[in-house]
């Protein structure tokens, strides 16, 4: 029809024909379309999944719950979700082939393409991301977040995997935990490993019962087990070492096969690699140590620079801190043992306590500064300060006494001005043999030595001991703040005495009398006993020959008088008249 004239032509009559004829073919076409597509294709649900169903089943995508039998309460969004499941219950499925392959696993949840798409029999585990418990077969109680997280579990239960390549060849391991990016990833059979940080664990192949938190903490250990590891790239090179504990970055870092050890701190045990039964508590605390077993440091520093050195103990900053090999050594105090290198058996307690001492051995120092310039061995100092000025000896003690410098195998108990009073027990009341000790001004105790060996000028007392006729022995008491008691004493006045022979006296710190050298008023006594002894046989042996004498001159006598009597007449007779 022309629009204009309003009238056919023959050229619009055979283009209506054509455009009638069109639209015929299309409405045919349409037909057998809708023909097509409405002939049953052998679905589980029918009609196609396009909502809910029958037991509380939920369909939605092509192929999907395409098996269900009696199955309950399952829900499938995504192309062949949950594809072979028929009795399955409680199943979640979204995405691409999601629970693909489950047959009568439940309680399932599988989020993203391929979760848990080789899961038949497994239950109650859950797969959130491409790939996630991808080869998951009748495992249990499995968790999976993240792309290809444990995407290779087969029969491993109650495993928790949170990130990227988490666990990712975890195949029968069991109770394992994995947050980050490859956690764990090369895990198969290792069971109860918790691995929080990216790269944590990563290698872990059979090893058990590790945990790792932190970047790369643990990162190449294969077969070790109870290991924890806290801190950026802890335990980073351990590889089959067991029971080490490093919290702290870089802590026991570089270790490879030591075991049972104990690192707490920045780069504490950083450089350990087969060493073992190490504990290492502060920073750089046995950074250095390599080897070396038994060791236990406890403060920032403390036993830094220790390599193969064994069995030590150092606590307080700076401890023992350049200790190589020395062992069996025990410091604690700030700086204590500090210049230690090869040392041995060395006991150090307190602050700068044995600071110097390098190569000394069997040393024991308790209290601040402590044989603190000693580099000597078998000394024994107590107290603040006490053997401090002690350099090169050895087999000092000092308690409570600075000592002196050089000197060797002496005794020093406190300091002299100091202390006023000594007492010890378990001395009074016992009885023992020996040699009297005696004690001089100084406070050195000794013997008094009787051997030429140790005399000059020796020669007779002669008349020297005769002062002693002049002391004035007394009787008296001490006061009561000295004997409570008030025992009744017999001596001698130290000022009487001196006035005397004031070589007889010993003084005190303030230069007055003190005490009387007894011992030397008992060699004058004998002196003088001897003297009189002398004099006593000279005059015995006067009257001895006196007697003599007198009994020579007695005979004598008698013999005259025997003489006298024997020349007298005989007496005569007179007649009486």
């Amino acid at each position: 029809m022309n629009p204009i004239t309003n009238t056919w032509s023959p050229g619009t009559r055979m283009s209506q024909a054509s455009r009638c004829c069109g639209r015929d073919t299309l409405i045919l076409i349409a037909l057998v379309t809708f023909v097509l597509l409405s002939t049953p294709k052998g679905f589980a649900v029918s009609p196609a999944p396009d909502g809910g169903y029958t037991n509380q089943n939920t369909a939605e995508g092509t192929d999907a719950l395409l098996k269900l039998t009696s199955g309950a309460n399952n829900t499938a969004i995504g192309f062949q979700a949950l594809n072979v499941n028929s009795t399955g219950s409680n199943n979640t499925a979204i995405g691409a082939d999601a629970l693909a392959r489950n047959t009568s696993g439940s309680t399932n949840t599988a989020t993203g393409v391929d979760a848990l798409f080789g899961n038949t029999t497994g239950v109650r585990n859950v797969a959130n991301g491409v790939n996630a418990l991808f080869g998951n077969t009748s495992g249990a109680d499995n968790v999976a977040t993240g792309f290809q997280a444990l995407s290779r579990n087969t029969t491993g239960k109650e495993n928790v995997a949170d990130g990227s390549g988490a666990l990712q060849n975890n195949t029968t391991g069991n109770d394992n935990t994995a947050t980050g990016f490859q956690a764990l990833s090369k895990n198969t059979s290792g069971s109860s490993n918790t691995a929080n940080g990216v790269g944590a664990l990563q290698l872990n192949t059979t090893g058990s019962q590790n945990t790792a938190v932190g970047f790369d903490a643990l990162i190449s250990n294969t077969t070790g087990d109870s290991n924890t590891a806290c801190g950026g790239t802890a335990l980073s090179a351990n590889t089959t070492g067991t029971n080490n504990t490093a919290i702290g970055d870089a802590a026991l870092s570089d270790n490879t096969t030591g075991s049972d050890n104990t690192a707490v701190g920045l780069s504490a045990l950083n450089s350990n690699t087969i060493g073992g039964n190490n504990t290492a508590v502060g920073q750089s605390a046995l950074v250095g140590n390599t080897e070396g077993f038994g060791n236990t440091a406890t403060g920032n520093f403390a036993l830094s620079h220790n390599t193969a050195g064994d069995n030590n103990t150092a606590s307080g900053v700076n401890a023992l801190n350049h200790n190589t090999t020395g062992t069996d050594n025990s410091a604690t105090g700030v700086e204590a043992l500090l210049s230690n290198t090869t040392g041995i058996n060395n006991t150090a307690a307190g602050s700068s306590a044995l600071q110097f001492n390098s190569t000394g051995q069997d040393n024991v120092a308790v209290g601040f500064q402590a044989l603190s310039t000693n580099t000597g061995s078998t000394n024994i100092a107590i107290g603040s300060g006490a053997g401090s000025s002690l350099t090169t000896g050895d087999n000092n003690i000092d308690i409570g006494a600075p000592g002196v410098a050089g000197e060797s195998a002496k005794i020093r108990i406190g300091i002299k001005g100091t202390h006023n009073g000594t007492f010890i027990a378990g001395i009074s009341g016992t009885t023992v043999t020996g040699t009297q000790v005696v004690v001089n001004s100084n406070g050195k105790l000794g013997v008094a030595s009787s051997s030429a060996r140790f005399k000059d000028d020796i020669r007779p007392m002669d008349k020297a001991s005769a002062v002693i006729l002049a002391l004035k022995p007394v009787s008296f008491r001490y006061k009561e703040e000295i004997d409570p008691d008030k025992m009744p004493q017999f001596g001698l006045i130290a000022e009487d005495v001196e006035n005397i022979d004031p070589d007889l006296v010993v003084h005190d710190n303030n230069g007055k009398p003190f005490t009387v050298r007894y011992e030397a008023v008992n060699a004058m006594l004998l002196n003088e006993f001897l003297k009189e002894h002398r004099k006593v046989e000279w005059l015995e042996g006067t009257v001895t020959r006196q007697q003599k004498q007198i009994e020579a001159l007695t005979a004598t006598v008698q013999r005259v008088s025997d003489q006298i009597a024997l020349s007298k007449p005989a007496p005569q007779l007179v007649a009486n008249p």
